[in-house]
């Protein structure tokens, strides 16, 4: 039972991790500060099947997979959360687990409830780079403004995201000049 709860325990801060990459598509800096502020709130986490690994080290949500954080909403239809576990001290507490990467796959899209949106067929969060990979025909959105490409990188430490193409296939933005109202 408390091999169960530390493994719960760690599921849910893998989600956390998750949800918080993914303001990195739509989020600004002000929402961020405000985030790292507040408490943290629970996620809800459905699926249809759980599987943890201990062996290979990765927890496996397949089937609807929806996680669900405050403004966030994370829809797939598989969810890998690959773990490392830091060295035990002598004399000290059971190792600390930490994430290593994380891997949305099949129709993935994360939502903001402020506007924003991601789709993509894969989305790849690696935790040590701090950044997020999407690929798969991925498109971001925000308001009618677009881009898509075969492969969009979002770098969250540098506040920065490099959209690429296949050299048959040119990247595409659509913006939409704001405009003034009187």
């Amino acid at each position: 039972m408390m091999i169960e709860m530390r493994y719960a325990s760690f599921v849910i801060f893998s989600f956390v991790l998750f949800v918080l990459i993914a303001q990195g598509f739509a989020g600004s800096e002000a929402s961020q500060k405000q985030v790292e502020k507040a408490e943290p709130k629970p996620i809800v986490i459905k699926s249809k099947s759980l599987e943890v690994n201990n062996d290979t080290k990765v927890v496996t949500f397949t089937g609807d997979v929806n996680a669900e954080k405050d403004e966030f909403v994370i829809n797939c239809q598989k969810m890998l959360v690959f773990y490392e576990s830091a060295p035990k001290q002598k004399g000290s507490e059971p190792s600390e687990t930490r994430i290593d990467k994380i891997i949305a796959e099949g129709q993935v899209v994360i939502n903001r409830t402020q506007g924003g949106m991601a789709t993509t067929e894969k989305a790849i969060y690696y935790q040590k780079d701090e950044k997020v990979v999407l690929t798969g025909n991925p498109v971001v959105k925000q308001g009618k403004d677009f881009v898509e490409g075969d492969r969009i990188t979002i770098f969250l430490k540098e506040n920065r995201t490099v959209v690429e193409s296949s050299t048959n296939k040119k990247v595409k933005a659509i913006i939409f000049p704001a405009r003034e109202e009187r």
